[in-house]
């Protein structure tokens, strides 16, 4: 592997097999895939001036090692997924736990027994519990909307308090939504755990964090002798659509291109801008080992932010008398500002939009979008990952 800020000035697009724009999950796992498993040179173009994508972490001033664009919880059910890309780390046993702050009591997330009788008390809550093992069985997750539908008066005090305390509140802060713009159907699905695990994806067969970090996982899976990364490179000055046609420098590229990025930006938002919600991360280092007791406290009912994260409690790092935290205040995302589009808003007139641009690149028959921003759809970390190995595997197969 060879990285570059900006491009040589000999570069060539027609010398490479592919050109892969963005070095985030999408991007670097369809470099990987091509350039080991067809030999395809491959050229990856990256605005941003690192690889890694929103996944990027970095060590800051006081020596702690932070996400840079927000924590990023690895976990997953999809073996293949986690064969790929533990070729290239090796995994913590961080079992990730989330905490809401609620009038000051920090209670687990999702809802569960110790919830009920922190929210309730210990009497109560303990026979609120009973009653949902009885109804549905213990280490169920149970919907609101099943509690409610009961009719029965006590679960559905139960719905209601994780309602107005862990979601409602919570929603309107991250969405900037109103209560009576909040889809109902959104809040029939929010759970209630019957159990005491207390680990936020209890289920996952792997989960765990780098043990060197994001940034080394992707330094580590980039590195091949086919693959080329530039990074502080814009695609768009290099790479157009003409009806049915790829042109890299105004003339027809006959590689593959896989474009990881947002679709409306490629044909300059003439359709209009795709909406996104984007965040304001603030970060703080304080003076002492810890902040808080687990790695996510989220703030359902008070502040104006969404959550804290402080990244040692993820990592595991000790870095004695130091730790860093970070405030996420969450926004409308505005086109061209330099924020980072984060959240897809899923609206229809929204997904209407995005349809007619794919429509333009339908027809290419060498132009592939896969990833977040040119899927215009939220994926975990391993959803993008199956989706790169997905595409991958075809363009191999069609070699």
């Amino acid at each position: 592997m060879s990285i570059e800020h900006g491009l040589p000035n000999d570069f060539c697009p027609k010398s490479y097999d592919a050109l892969i724009v963005g070095a985030g999950y999408a991007g670097a796992v369809c470099a990987r895939s091509l350039a080991e498993g067809a030999g395809m040179k491959v050229a990856v173009l990256e605005r941003r001036p690192h690889v890694a994508g929103n996944a990027y972490d970095r060590t800051d001033d006081a020596g702690v090692l932070i996400h840079e664009y927000g924590p990023h919880i690895y976990h997953t059910f999809d073996d293949r997924v986690h064969q790929f890309l533990s070729r290239f780390t090796e995994f913590t046993d961080y079992q990730h736990k989330v905490l809401a702050n609620i009038h000051g009591t920090l209670m687990p997330v999702p809802f569960n027994h110790r919830s009920l009788i922190l929210a309730f008390g210990e009497e109560k809550g303990e026979r609120l519990y009973r009653k949902l093992v009885a109804t549905f069985g213990e280490n169920k997750k149970v919907p609101i909307m099943e509690l409610r539908n009961r009719n029965d008066a006590e679960l559905a005090e139960v719905a209601d308090y994780v309602y107005e305390n862990i979601f409602l509140h919570y929603t309107m802060k991250q969405w900037g939504k109103t209560p009576d713009q909040i889809d109902p159907a959104i809040t029939g699905r929010v759970p209630v755990f019957v159990g005491d695990d207390d680990r936020y994806f209890p289920q996952a067969p792997h989960q765990g964090m780098p043990n060197e970090g994001y940034t080394e996982l992707f330094n580590n899976m980039l590195d091949h002798d086919l693959i080329s990364v530039f990074l502080d490179v814009d695609a768009r000055d290099i790479l157009s659509v003409e009806d049915t046609r790829v042109l890299a420098y105004g003339e027809p590229y006959g590689g593959e291109v896989i474009y990881t990025g947002p679709l409306d930006e490629l044909f300059g938002m003439d359709l209009g801008a795709l909406p996104y919600r984007t965040l304001d991360m603030v970060f703080e280092t304080l003076d002492m080992d810890q902040f808080q007791p687990v790695g996510t406290v989220n703030y359902t009912v008070s502040e104006d932010f969404t959550r804290i994260t402080e990244f040692k409690n993820m990592t595991g790092q000790v870095v004695p008398g130091k730790t860093t935290i970070m405030r996420e205040y969450s926004k409308a995302y505005e086109p061209g500002s330099g924020q980072t589009p984060y959240y897809v808003i899923n609206e229809p007139q929204n997904i209407e939009l995005y349809k007619r641009y794919r429509a333009r690149v339908e027809d290419v028959l060498n132009f592939h979008v896969v990833g977040r921003l040119a899927e215009y759809r939220y994926y975990d970390m391993d959803g993008v990952v199956a989706s790169a190995l997905s595409l991958s595997d075809q363009l191999i197969d069609q070699r």
